[in-house]
């Protein structure tokens, strides 16, 4: 719950899955008013039930969005949910659009939504982190699953978290998947669930995925996530286990997708990126294991 809010009207720029409505609830049961734009193809329609106000545009209308927000009174927006990559290469821009991305030397997902947020907050607008309408998702530091990686998957998250984070350099994606000391698919275009079947189709059983934010992620603009779909990609792929990046990634139906990782003795921890190089137990550096979510899977 978000304290300070009475009727004050919140902008929720919705992409798809179940993040933009924990956050428009939210702001609905802080006193505020959910004022969501949605984009035809990204977000689902229904989303209009848990909003005070809701309209779906076009991607790349970013004038008719900032219209719409200044009609409904709103100075607070934040971003909430994910955007098709592949579909979106077919938006057609506005000239305020066009003109954001013109002005881009590079066109990856953390530039433009800079850029974005950089052309709100020139027009009067505030753009804050969704997750601080439900830092609750904020996944805890520690094992997260009944079983710890084992020595060897501990030798590949201690391989591929630092290929990872290069990759995240360069603004390419956040999820990455190593077998025995090889990179087997990096996340690009099509998104962590594609490249997790990936990785599994080319590197069978055994595989480990790793999923972290990128050095210098701006979370207004957007943070990692996994969640229950995530762990079920992992169980069909036949991955061994799953590390992310502690506290700044968001684990959506957490309980849920933890007992089905027990059912398939997936291992899954979270880390800071100082507590990569944790003990073979599965406990990292700072020793936080999380006994009560364990306890919560049952």
């Amino acid at each position: 719950m978000v304290r300070g809010m009475e009727n004050e009207p919140v902008g929720i720029i919705a992409g798809g899955g179940q993040f933009p409505r924990l956050v428009a609830e939210t702001v609905r049961k802080s006193g505020g008013r959910a004022v969501v734009c949605g984009f035809h193809g990204h977000t689902d329609p229904d989303l209009r039930a848990a909003a005070d106000v809701f309209c779906l545009l076009r991607l790349g209308q970013f004038n008719r969005v900032l219209a719409f927000f200044r009609r409904q009174g709103v100075r607070r927006v934040c971003m909430a949910g994910a955007i098709n990559k592949p579909r979106a290469l077919d938006f057609r821009p506005d000239l305020r659009a066009l003109r954001i991305v013109f002005s881009l030397r590079r066109k990856g997902d953390d530039a433009l939504l800079r850029a974005i947020i950089e052309d709100f907050e020139r027009e009067g607008f505030t753009v804050v982190p969704a997750s601080e309408f439900a830092p609750s998702l904020r996944c805890p530091a520690g094992r997260l699953s009944r079983r710890p990686p084992d020595e060897e998957e501990w030798r590949d998250i201690r391989f591929g978290w630092p290929v990872g984070a290069s990759l995240g350099r360069f603004d390419i994606g956040q999820c990455l998947v190593v077998k025995q000391g090889m990179v087997v698919a990096v996340e690009c275009l099509e998104g962590t669930d594609a490249a997790l079947r990936r990785g599994g189709e080319l590197g069978g059983a055994g595989c480990v995925a790793l999923k972290m934010a990128k050095p210098g992620q701006d979370e207004r603009a957007d943070l990692p996530s996994v969640g229950l779909e995530t762990i079920r990609r992992l169980v069909e792929g036949k991955h061994r286990c799953l590390a992310v990046e502690a506290e700044k990634t968001l684990f959506f139906d957490m309980e849920a997708a933890l007992a089905l990782a027990d059912r398939h003795d997936l291992a899954v921890v979270a880390l800071r990126p100082e507590e990569v190089n944790g003990t073979p137990d599965g406990t990292p550096a700072a020793g936080s294991d999380r006994a009560g979510i364990l306890e919560d899977c049952g």
